[in-house]
């Protein structure tokens, strides 16, 4: 595997472990962060986001998600063949993720009676399930999501300051837009968990939701191909 890759599946499996762990910190029963609240998840999905970044972003890019992967390679910023390997190492770097997760609060599952809060450590959900407002919903926080990468791209600034930008833009994203269905914005991050819910023998788990799994798969997709070919046609 090459260092591009690895760098992907690491920098995947990290965004998800502390994404992700934040959200069991709050929801999880008899854990110390019980019900810390939206802007403890927030802030922790926003350093999940940006560590990793300024870890990789010089090895690999630091895409950690097939949204934004697929948006480059449509305006010509990355090239098609290397898609299909990024977005594998992005799935598997969150299916690691979220085992790492389950290991880390592996006593707080059987003491947490919550099937729907257990769920929403792995995956999103809505918070009214209207298939098409999630929908416009998951792409409009996607859209800001790349649109704004592209843009942070076009400015000099000193190395490291670009990544906080985008810690900054995650956090403003969950606060913002996060409200209505948790703001996936990425493919691999809903679905690498969701398929880790799935297999993983959670106590007392419910069902993984598959019938709302299309939404964070592929509205992040439209969003973000949406955003690249906006910013190429004004900018």
């Amino acid at each position: 595997m090459s260092t591009k890759l690895l760098a992907e599946f690491f920098g995947t499996m990290i965004l998800i472990l502390l994404g992700d762990g934040v959200v069991a910190a709050v929801v999880l029963n008899k854990s110390k962060a019980q019900n810390g609240g939206w802007m403890v998840v927030a802030s922790g999905w926003a350093m999940g986001v940006m560590v990793p970044a300024f870890i990789f972003g010089a090895i690999s890019g630091a895409h950690f998600n097939p949204a934004l992967t697929i948006a480059l390679a449509f305006i010509g910023k990355f090239p098609w063949a290397e898609v299909p390997g990024y977005v594998i190492a992005q799935m598997l770097g969150a299916m690691a993720g979220a085992t790492l997760v389950y290991l880390a609060y592996l006593d707080h599952w059987k003491v947490t009676d919550d099937k729907a809060g257990k769920l929403a450590v792995f995956c999103t959900g809505p918070a009214i399930r209207n298939y098409s407002s999630n929908f416009i919903t998951e792409v409009i926080g996607t859209f800001v999501l790349v649109f704004v990468i592209l843009g942070i791209g076009n400015v000099k600034a000193a190395d490291g300051i670009p990544t906080f930008v985008v810690g900054g833009l995650i956090l403003a994203l969950g606060l913002s837009l996060g409200g209505p269905t948790g703001y996936a914005i990425n493919p691999a991050r809903d679905l690498g968990p969701r398929i880790m819910h799935a297999i993983l023998p959670i106590a007392g788990k419910g069902g993984s939701d598959w019938a709302y799994a299309w939404i964070p798969v592929l509205a992040p997709v439209v969003g973000g191909v949406m955003a690249a070919l906006v910013w190429v046609a004004v900018f």
